[in-house]
């Protein structure tokens, strides 16, 4: 092969590995044409929008945010971390709600059906009605004298006591008023034959003892000075 030749065949592959060069600058030439447009109509929009915010927006802010940014990453990190926890324990409460929200739904929906809210407001209505009637003075009065009648609720609280009560409560109903007539000497006198009359006078005798206590605080007589 002749000198000219082997010229030939070089310069032929140079010109093969310089055509994909020539290619991909000519590509990069047409879309530089294309994107000059728009690089300048982006150039525009943006000054539009800086001069929107010229008045509010320096670059004394820019950097002073820059420098906030950077003194306040320890918090930064310290937000994300609690950020992370707080989805990590609503991820663990999740099955929790799911099974518990129905129930108190059930629950309230039960107390409601049960007149339980409707005495909570009734109760509120009343406390708003004696705050219009009574002065905060007269309320601690009232409060006074309700822990007072408490401790004698309280006393009836004895087994006794409550014996006594309910059958001090169920005398009236065995009681014949219509049968009452005046009583004299002699009828009463004739009553003493009669041993139920006997044994309610007996039943009076002991009151008269246990009342004459009231005088003394309720000690006994033999506690007495």
């Amino acid at each position: 092969m002749t000198n000219e030749e082997l010229i030939l065949q070089r310069l032929d592959r140079i010109e093969e590995k310089i055509d994909p060069i020539l290619k991909s600058r000519s590509a990069m030439e047409e879309l530089k044409e294309d994107m000059i447009p728009l690089s300048n109509n982006a150039v525009k929009l943006l000054m539009d929008e800086l001069q929107e915010i010229e008045s509010g927006f320096t670059l004394e802010d820019l950097t002073y945010l820059a420098k906030m940014t950077a003194r306040s990453i320890q918090n930064f990190i310290w937000a994300l971390k609690m950020m992370n926890n707080m989805i990590e324990f609503a991820g663990d409460i999740e099955p929790l709600l799911k099974s518990a929200v129905p129930q108190i739904i059930e629950h309230l929906d039960g107390l409601e059906q049960r007149g339980v809210f409707r005495i909570i407001k009734a109760t509120l209505d009343v406390r708003a009605k004696v705050a219009d009637v009574y002065s905060p003075e007269d309320v601690d009065k009232i409060g006074d004298g309700a822990v007072a009648l408490l401790e004698l609720f309280k006393s009836f609280s004895d087994p006794k006591a409550l014996v006594m009560m309910k059958r001090l409560a169920a005398l009236p109903g065995q009681v014949d008023l219509e049968k009452a007539r005046k009583a004299g000497p002699l009828r009463l006198a004739a009553a003493t034959f009669n041993g139920e009359f006997r044994e309610g006078m007996g039943v009076m005798l002991e009151f008269a003892k246990a009342m004459s206590k009231l005088k003394h605080n309720g000690q006994p007589a033999e506690t007495r000075a």
